[in-house]
């Protein structure tokens, strides 16, 4: 029987990473351990009864105020620990956080191989988004068996001369949560029934997210002012915000933001609320790469607000326009999307780059194939 520890450590993570829990503990042949290391320890608990998780390791890695340095240590002598009691045959990590590069970092030390669900995004600018491109490139240097979500993934790392052996296209499996979530409201609607009753159902809600360190400062303040510009101009749309606790975010947002009539600033939005909050919505304002990936599955035009993504697959599939923090750029596009009818069909029918659904399957079989 093979060993197989799957560590996560924030929202996004325990999101992509639960429909492949879901799967590998279908599989006799493989022992799993899920290690949790509490990055975002309040935001995942809700996910980890949504999605029917077991946690076999628990970790207490946050603390007030606390540099990236001081995280990065407390992770890699956490997992060390961690590593050293299960002693897996493989750990699986996912994406570019700090959680996903110590995991990696604590398993070549060891000389265990390492799996990259999300392997191969790249900016190719090392620090943007800070830290997560240096992450993910130190990630894919120790990374045995790489899941790449699309050509392009596979591409930037056959660039870096990556063995194609060890390369596996497979979709990303945020699909296959945002597929397994969507279903579980619907077929349990009254359990997970969200009410927002401030949202009528003929007005045209502009869904916001914003989080990236790299738009602190000038950025948010720019993006504030478009999205201002944007409620101003358009008194029958309602634009939505759930504001990021950072104090980076709260306090541009509502400095510039709060009191004007057709904005609502909520609190974080859980999973939960936040699907139905994109299945309501008439096109999306972000910074987030989940939520790149995730709205063309729902039809959902999406409008950039980041220098460089590392998910061009979906800009150049249509479904997403570049923006930046420009506030001109931004208030040109959302209004086009608003008067324009045939640039919005444009933009929310296309096919969603990202994969069918099956992502966790594939990875299961593959591992099941080659460990």
């Amino acid at each position: 029987m093979k060993r197989i520890s799957i560590v996560f450590g924030t929202r996004p993570e325990a999101i992509k990473m639960a429909p492949v829990i879901q799967q590998l503990r279908k599989v006799e042949e493989f022992e799993v351990s899920v290690c949790f290391t509490g990055q975002h320890k309040e935001m995942v608990l809700p996910l980890i009864d949504f999605f029917d998780l077991k946690i076999d390791s628990m970790l207490d890695v946050m603390q007030p105020n606390q540099s990236l340095a001081t995280l990065t240590s407390t992770l890699v002598r956490e997992l060390d620990s961690y590593v050293a009691s299960f002693k897996p045959d493989i750990v699986l990590v996912q994406g570019d956080t700090t959680t996903a590069f110590c995991a990696a970092l604590v398993s070549f030390y060891r000389k265990i191989k390492v799996g990259h669900i999300e392997a191969g995004l790249r900016t190719h600018t090392i620090d943007s988004p800070f830290p997560e491109e240096f992450n993910r490139q130190v990630i894919g240097k120790v990374t045995a068996f790489h899941f790449v979500p699309t050509n392009v993934a596979k591409r930037n790392l056959l660039d870096e001369g990556v063995p194609s052996e060890s390369i596996y296209l497979t979709g990303n499996t945020v699909i296959d949560a945002l597929q397994f979530a969507v279903k579980k409201i619907d077929t349990n609607s009254d359990s997970y029934k969200v009410e927002f009753d401030w949202l009528k159902a003929d007005t045209k809600m502009v869904l916001i997210t914003g989080h990236r360190r790299e738009n602190f400062g000038v950025g948010f303040e720019n993006i504030c002012k478009a999205i201002s510009t944007l409620a101003q101009n358009n008194p029958d749309c309602l634009f939505v915000y759930p504001v990021h606790l950072n104090p980076n975010v709260q306090e541009p947002v509502n400095r510039i933001l709060n009191g004007l009539q057709n904005i609502k600033l909520i609190p974080p939005a859980d999973y939960i609320s936040f699907t139905q909050l994109m299945e309501k919505s008439f096109f999306i304002l972000t910074d987030s790469g989940g939520v790149q990936e995730e709205a063309p599955s729902l039809n959902k035009p999406i409008l950039v607000m980041r220098e460089s993504t590392e998910r061009m697959e979906v800009v150049d599939a249509g479904a997403a326009v570049l923006v930046g923090t420009d506030p001109v750029r931004i208030v040109n596009y959302a209004q086009k999307l608003i008067n324009d009818d045939k640039f919005y069909k444009s933009m929310a029918n296309v096919a969603n780059p990202y994969g069918n659904g099956k992502a966790a399957e594939e990875i299961a079989s593959i591992l099941l194939k080659n460990l």
